[in-house]
Order: structure tokens, then sequence, then C-alpha cells
């Protein structure tokens, strides 16, 4: 079955899984393999939980005309990924950088829906599999599609804008996040950028922070580019007001109050405004879609419990974030502030020096308690509590209770540090 086939097939039966867990009626069930399964065992199982075909690469496992065969299963999703977007009308708005990535997303996709039937990339799913199955979930009537691209090596933004084909591109920003796989910070730089040059070289449209050195001189001479600033009179002109907790800003003489804590959510809001803006989506609507979004999945959450004002930021971390959301939560309201925070990951060579500066920032913003969690953390020189795994904290606080008060709780998403929340 050749790709155009495929293609048909699929138009039939629209619906795609990879998990026999997720299985719906009618669907496509691509077989993917991992380092420890073979997806090619599941496709019977699939196909008896209602699945119309199951796209396989093992001959052996082929029973019947329901089994499609292929040479790779995982290349002829992300082909058809590609067939299917260049056969739809919808424009392909694409992100990365290395903090924001979902949040922008999700800011981008509220503002556009209040005009254009709108898809986005669900939750994180934006990797090699991700990406094309969001490219797959585009239907006959969506016009835009917000699409995000995670990566922790060279090389592999440029691969998902080859599947992706995007119109326009935005990079949040270039911190030090993924150093181990992409070899430092000027690594880092290099593979974000794979989504700029991608752009550039297609004569597509480029939105970015007019206010970021490494973004200008990335596209300093390119002319399809279309940006933000807060000082800069050549982009569009936004005010940051403040982030007390909430970040509040002005465009064009309109105040935006919004649900986002932090300063560093700031610049995740103008690329949403100048992007709603470019696509004539009303500064009216864009205010109220910002001002009514509200993060989820443990980004950035207040919430009241058992006497702290919490701050759950247990979704990811980096150093760059890390940095940002203490020097925040020490500029927000209230004396009474203390820290739970993880250890980040895939940092490599720089893990020690890293955690070390951490800690160090943290003591020098004199929080009442400081509470680190981790192998990295433990090994750090500190005054502060240090407990080499989440078991240990949790035996402590369960003899010890917290000091009441403001707290935030931050680190890695291997550290799983909502778990917190049940322990106070």
């Amino acid at each position: 079955m050749n790709l155009e086939e495929l293609h048909s097939l699929f138009l039939q039966h629209p619906d795609v899984c990879t998990d026999t867990r997720k299985i719906t009626e009618n669907c496509l069930f691509f077989a993917l393999k991992g380092p420890n399964f073979n997806g090619n065992k599941f496709a019977k199982e699939a196909l008896e939980k209602g699945a119309a075909y199951a796209i396989i690469d093992e001959e052996s496992y082929k029973l019947s005309d329901k089994y499609v065969l292929c040479d790779d299963v995982l290349e002829t999703l992300q082909k058809l990924s590609t067939f299917h977007r260049n056969q739809c009308k919808a424009k392909i708005v694409s992100l990365t950088g290395s903090n924001g990535k979902t949040t922008t997303k999700e800011l981008i996709h509220a503002v556009l829906s209040g005009k254009y039937s709108t898809i986005a990339t669900k939750g994180n799913l934006n990797n090699h599999i991700g990406v094309p199955l969001t490219l797959l979930s585009i239907k006959p009537e969506t016009e835009i599609a917000v699409v995000e691209m995670g990566a922790n090596h060279k090389r592999e933004i440029a691969f998902l804008s080859s599947i992706a084909q995007p119109d326009f591109g935005y990079i949040t920003n270039f911190g030090k996040a993924h150093l181990e796989g992409f070899g430092g910070v000027e690594g880092v730089i290099q593979g974000k950028s794979e989504l700029y040059e991608y752009l550039t070289s297609n004569n597509k449209y480029v939105f970015l922070n007019a206010d970021d050195p490494i973004q200008m001189q990335k596209l300093d001479s390119y002319v399809k580019k279309i940006g933000f600033s807060t000082t800069n009179h050549q982009y569009f002109n936004i005010t940051y007001i403040e982030a007390n907790p909430f970040v509040v800003l002005e465009v064009e003489g309109t105040s935006i109050k919004t649900q986002l804590i932090g300063k560093y959510n700031f610049t995740n809001c103008c690329a949403a405004i100048i992007i709603g803006k470019y696509f004539g989506v009303p500064l009216e609507e864009i205010k109220i879609a910002l001002e009514a979004y509200q993060p989820q999945n443990n980004r950035s959450q207040v919430m009241s419990q058992s006497g702290f004002k919490i701050v759950l930021d247990a979704y990811n971390a980096n150093p760059s974030s890390m940095q940002v959301a203490l020097e925040n939560f020490k500029e927000m309201e209230g004396d009474e502030k203390s820290l739970i925070l993880g250890d980040m990951f895939e940092l490599g060579s720089e893990a020690a020096q890293e955690h070390q500066r951490i800690a160090d920032l943290a003591k020098g913003l004199e929080f009442q308690e400081v509470f680190l969690v981790g192998e990295n953390f433990h090994l750090t020189e500190t005054p502060f509590r240090k407990f080499k795994s989440f078991e240990a904290l949790k035996d402590y606080i369960g003899q010890n209770p917290l000091k009441k008060g403001n707290l935030l709780i931050k680190g890695s998403r291997g550290m799983a540090l909502e778990r917190v929340l049940d322990v106070l």
C-alpha cells in the first residue's frame, strides 16, 4: 500500500492510536516499537478492541487484510502526517524553546480560537511521534494548527520542521535546558534555532521577541519577521505592568490582567498577542482569551491548601526556569516564603555546578525555609535541609510540619513534586 492509498484509508478512519489501552472504534492502530516493547505484538489486540486496521512492519504478525504491512511503522506515521498536512488548508504555526513552550502554545491557541477553527498539540506531545499525531488531528475545517516542537539534541528541531513544514514559527527563549544532550548552552541555541533556519530558508514568516539579543542577531537581516518589544519602537510595543503575583500588561492602551504568575510569563503572553494581531484577531478578543486562560498540569498554578498559599510549578525545571521562578517568588507579596526544590535533570557535566548555583541563589534571596530534594541537590554545600529522595522529605514533613505561609514547589518532571500536596 503506497502513501496515497494509506492516506485514503486514513480519511475513512481519521482516529489514530498507538496504545492499545486507548483504542477507539474504527481507528488506525500504528504498531510502534520502543526500547522495551514491540507494537506488532499488540496489533491483534488492537483489532479485537475495535481498530479498523493495524499498521505493522513485521510480516509474521499479518493475519488478515486488516493488517497493513509497511517497512517501518514510525517512518510511515511521519510520512503520512506530512502528506496529510499538505492536503489540508490549515496554516501551521510552530514553536519551540527552552522554557514556556506549552504555556505559550496554549495561549496562542486560546487567542486564535476566538476567530479561527484551531487545533493545537495536546499536552506536550511535541516529539517525533507527537508532532505527526498533531498533524494527523487536522480536520478539513481546521484553519490553523499550533504545533509545539521539543528537542534534547541537535538536528531534532530540523527533523520535526521537515515533518510539519510550518508556515510560521516562534522560539520562546534559549535557556539551560537539556544541556547534556545539546552539549552546552551554545548547543541549545544552535538546536532551537533550527526552526528559524527552516523558516528563513523557505521564505516563511518568523515571530520573535525583539528584546532577545540572540533572536535579533539570528534574524538581523531577515525581512519576514514580526516582533514585539517593550522598548524598540520598530516593533509592536507591549508594556509590562507587574506580576504580583499575576502578570498584568498593557497593549494599545488596553490593560490585560492574566491568571499567569511570574514575569517570565509576560513574553509568553506577548507572543500570543502579536500572533493574534497578525491573524486579525481583535484586541478585545485577545484580552478575553488571555484573561480567561488558567494554567493547568502543575504549571505555575496558584492554590490555597492547609494554611499555605502554594505556587505549584512541578511540571518541569531547568536552571533558567528555576532562577526566574525563585526571583519572581521573592518579589511576590508576603513575608513568610519557603521553597521545596527538586533536582533538575539532563544537565550532564553541568549538573553539580548548576544545582550549587541554584542553592546559592536561594540562600542569597533569604527565604524562610528551604528544602532541597534529590541526589544532585543532596550533594550541594548549603545550610538548607537536603533529602536524597521524596520519601525522605515525606517522612521529615510527617514529623516536622512546615511553617505556614507562601510555598513554592518546583522540580523536574521526574521528581513529581506535586506529591507534596498530599503530604501537607
